[in-house]
């Protein structure tokens, strides 16, 4: 009786450096035909996905500039950028619901000392067609889609959010990668409502246990928000004033994109700049996840 020959099982590392490669290769080419431009689309262009902003201005135009690009430089394809409802913050008695917190608050930071709110930005969505407007969705950040800790419960959070990972801050869109990271709502809902915290400067604050930034304000961008009238009141003298960012902010574009193109072309020979890395070591983690 003869018997067949079966080849070595497929090594699990292995499976996984492919799944990653093809990813990362998906998107490569789908930045090729962006190249010199941002991810993010205008809602305008977005047919069939209808939603309505209560108060403020079209997520379209950043946060109320009205160029249609973002006056803070973290999101600069425009969209809010902001935590969503339920979201938990850390601070010095524990975490604390977004919404839950008051101007006068305390909040820890990355940086050290624990710093009172000044403000509280909202920005209000409510969808009136079938579907909802892909800059509008938030992006989903799995239990653990980090490393073996962070965040430690589900982090959804604006597309145009960053995180602070590596020494750099990242948008959240610029993480996505079809399984830890992906654009999602907990639920079905008619209606998204996003915080987004405002300190004296631009910091880094813990949400579900991951950095994430506080509002970078620049140049009267907190028009943008719902609630914009409040901080005018509150702080006329700084209507016109402009943060210095907590750390360097990237993106996939220009040269950045540029840099991303040849690793891929080198096969990874490159050194990966602090976006590339972070993006191939959560999207790495993602399928190991997966599988």
């Amino acid at each position: 009786m003869s018997t067949q020959k079966r080849g070595p099982p497929i090594n699990e590392t292995r499976r996984h450096i492919l799944g990653l490669t093809v990813a990362i290769g998906a998107r490569m080419a789908a930045m090729g035909s962006l190249a010199g431009t941002l991810l993010s689309s205008s809602p305008a262009k977005a047919e069939g996905k209808a939603w309505w902003k209560i108060g403020g201005s079209n997520p379209g135009k950043g946060h109320g500039n009205g160029n249609g690009k973002s006056g803070n430089g973290s999101n600069p394809g425009g969209g809010p950028m902001c935590l969503l409802r339920g979201t938990s913050i850390m601070t010095p008695s524990g975490e604390v619901r977004i919404e839950a917190l008051r101007i006068g608050d305390l909040v820890a930071t990355v940086r050290g000392p624990a710093m009172p709110i000044k403000w509280i930005g909202r920005h209000v969505y409510r969808r009136s067609g079938p579907i909802w407007n892909e800059q509008v969705v938030p992006v989903r950040i799995a239990r653990f889609a980090i490393d073996g800790q962070r965040p430690h419960r589900e982090l959804y959070l604006s597309a145009g959010h960053a995180l602070y990972l590596d020494g750099v801050l990242i948008r959240a869109t610029d993480l996505v990668n079809g399984t830890s990271i992906t654009p999602a709502l907990p639920d079905a809902r008619d209606t998204i409502e996003y915080f987004q915290i405002v300190l004296d400067t631009h910091e880094v604050v813990l949400a579900e246990g991951a950095p994430v930034e506080t509002f970078l304000l620049a140049d009267c961008n907190y028009e943008g928000f719902t609630n914009f009238v409040e901080f005018a009141r509150l702080y006329p003298a700084d209507h016109y004033m402009s943060m210095t960012p907590f750390a360097p902010i990237v993106g996939y574009a220009g040269r950045e994109h540029f840099k991303a193109m040849l690793r891929l072309a080198s096969g990874g020979l490159i050194r990966p700049s602090p976006l590339q890395g972070a993006y191939e070591r959560i999207a790495a983690r993602g399928y190991q996840l997966a599988g």
